[in-house]
């Protein structure tokens, strides 16, 4: 046995409660639940959940945790869909320490705006707010800010989001630690800015934000932003997807590495918020939709900022199912959601101590059946007529050429029409888009008696692929409750939420159903990224295991070894 290793739990645990204060070192079962269960996947038994408040304290922290042998798993809002941020299982070689930094909130404004450094505990909506005042905005806005995503975990996963300007979440400028070959712990000062050289200097002037313009290093060499994407998703005639999780030219030490490093900052670019206007399109026939994905990005001068994709199972789902959400952020704003899920997880905790499951779900879900629709007649009418729905945003600088557009392709058409949005209409489309994105799991807990489980996948179609409407063999039909298809239509990325039948084998259907993918040559995940749902590609797992050659970080990712040094993997 190593000295390491002979450090029993209970030193540890004094270590760490020393470190962090006894009421941050969470051990009890249900203290940590809502931490070691994932949001739609993913749940493990852990030594301790650690809430460090500094970055210091989660530097110590992190040299205890290693220094000790035990497993770590990074963890900010937990708000992922495959599980990655969570342990899974039981089949582990060492204990998990949890570390959630939620806690360590910050946004550093930099250049003027123009660029922010976030701490590990900030959240979209967090920085959403920050931006505001200065009529800017992050990467990404509404959608996973809704439920309070964090800014390092869009980074950690790539993350794609809903604008077709930006593309997947990116950055070359971080601060992390990395363990190394020797077992050595080491933390890199990549953000850019001159900090020190010690690391307890760097974490503590940066938590204070000690340091001068002057000393923000800004090079063109490295990037706080995928200023290559816009480019790429324009040639709608590629004959790759634009986007997914296993792009090597987008893994870049903190940008795609899932967990396998512990991130202490980020420095990102902002960019300007613009006035824009919404059209809602509806059509009975799909070519409808990619004529107007086609032309929207291959002709507009500037691209379009979004185009979401919802089909009419979806917007049923959604509409019935994601009400509360929708009503939630609606009237209080994304910022409340965050507190509202911490809430129902303690609620359900409860209630499962005593075997009952999913009780919140059913007493929401029994009271919101009880109010009037929420969305706008002239959506619900274009429910009634369409089985396909697109929202596209457009910048005003273009709403000429899109007005003109739409006008001229739908005028006579018996397939499809469109609607140019009022303000409201236009917030309350794209709200309903996004609280259609949690609808199957309340109606998984609302259906227990004939729901085995959802089967959620998040796939890139080839930019070329006109033919991106799923047929499905007639037996795996049989198998499918409802089948709920949303996405970022103009970047061919699609979520596709299969809920299965009381019965049947999600897993076996999940297998059956990356062979379909295969053969349509589409890539999977797009933007969840890998969890402990899907298997990582070689390229992906060989960048896991560079950056963390000993396996302490989130062993078993992308169905990788958990084993120490990757004991049988690869």
């Amino acid at each position: 046995m190593t000295a390491a290793a002979s450090i029993t739990r209970d030193a540890l645990l004094a270590q760490m409660r020393q470190i962090v204060g006894t009421s941050h070192v969470l051990t009890d079962e249900q203290a940590t639940r809502r931490f070691r269960k994932g949001h739609r996947t993913g749940e493990g038994n852990v030594l301790a959940v650690v809430r460090p408040g500094s970055l210091l304290e989660q530097w110590r922290i992190l040299q205890a945790a290693v220094a000790a042998d035990r497993i770590v798993i990074m963890q900010a809002a937990n708000t992922g869909l495959t599980g990655g941020s969570t342990p899974d299982g039981a089949d582990y070689d060492r204990e998990i320490v949890l570390i959630s930094t939620l806690r360590i909130t910050g946004v550093q404004l930099i250049n003027d705006g123009e660029q922010v450094v976030c701490l590990p505990g900030a959240t979209l909506d967090r920085l959403e707010q920050a931006l505001a005042p200065l009529n800017r905005e992050p990467h990404s806005v509404i959608g996973s800010s809704c439920i309070g995503a964090s800014v390092l975990g869009g980074i950690c996963n790539n993350s794609g989001g809903a604008l077709v300007r930006r593309g997947p979440a990116y950055t070359e400028l971080a601060l992390y630690a990395q363990v190394k070959d020797d077992g050595s712990l080491e933390l890199v000062n990549h953000l850019g800015i001159e900090l020190g050289n010690d690391p307890e200097e760097i974490l503590t002037r940066l938590q204070n934000g000690d340091y001068t313009p002057q000393q923000v290093r800004n090079e063109e060499t490295a990037k706080a932003s995928d200023a290559r994407y816009g480019e790429h998703v324009r040639d709608v005639d590629a004959d790759t997807p634009a986007r997914f999780n296993a792009d090597p030219s987008r893994l870049f030490e903190a940008s795609g590495s899932a967990g396998k490093l512990c991130l202490f900052a980020v420095r990102l670019d902002t960019f300007p918020k613009e006035p824009s206007t919404v059209f809602y399109i509806g059509s009975n026939d799909p070519h409808d939709l990619t004529e107007v994905r086609r032309h929207l990005l291959a002709e507009l001068p500037r691209l379009p900022i979004a185009g979401e994709y919802i089909h009419r199972t979806a917007f049923d789902i959604g509409e019935k199912y994601g009400k509360d959400t929708f009503l939630v952020i609606d009237k209080f704003g994304t910022s409340k959601v965050p507190a509202a899920f911490a809430m129902k997880s303690r609620v359900d905790g409860f209630f499962e101590r005593f075997g009952l499951r999913g009780v919140t779900d059913k007493v929401i879900q029994a009271l919101m059946n009880l109010l009037p629709s929420h969305l706008p007649p002239r959506m619900r009418e274009y429910r009634d007529r369409f089985e396909h729905h697109l929202l596209v945003r457009v910048s005003n600088d273009t709403l000429e050429q899109t007005r003109s557009f739409l006008s001229e392709y739908f005028t006579g058409s018996d397939s499809g029409a469109y609607f140019e949005c009022d303000a409201d209409e236009g917030r309350k489309a794209f709200l309903h888009r996004f609280a259609v994105a949690g609808a199957a799991i309340r109606y998984r807990e609302a259906h227990r008696s004939s729901v085995e489980d959802i089967l959620a996948l998040d796939i890139a179609l080839r930019r070329n692929d006109r033919d991106w409407v799923e047929t499905l063999p007639q037996e795996m039909e049989e198998q499918i409750i409802h089948k709920l298809y949303y996405g970022h239509f103009f970047c061919h990325v699609f979520h596709q939420d299969y809920i299965v039948k009381k019965g049947n084998d999600p897993l076996a259907m999940e297998h059956a159903m990356w062979k379909l993918l295969d053969e349509r040559r589409a890539e999977y995940p797009a933007e969840h990224n890998v969890g402990h749902l899907y298997v990582a590609k070689p390229a992906l797992a060989g960048f896991y295991r560079e950056l963390d050659p000993t396996n302490t970080f989130n062993p078993g990712i992308g169905h990788t070894s958990k084993k120490k040094h990757w004991g049988g993997c690869c």
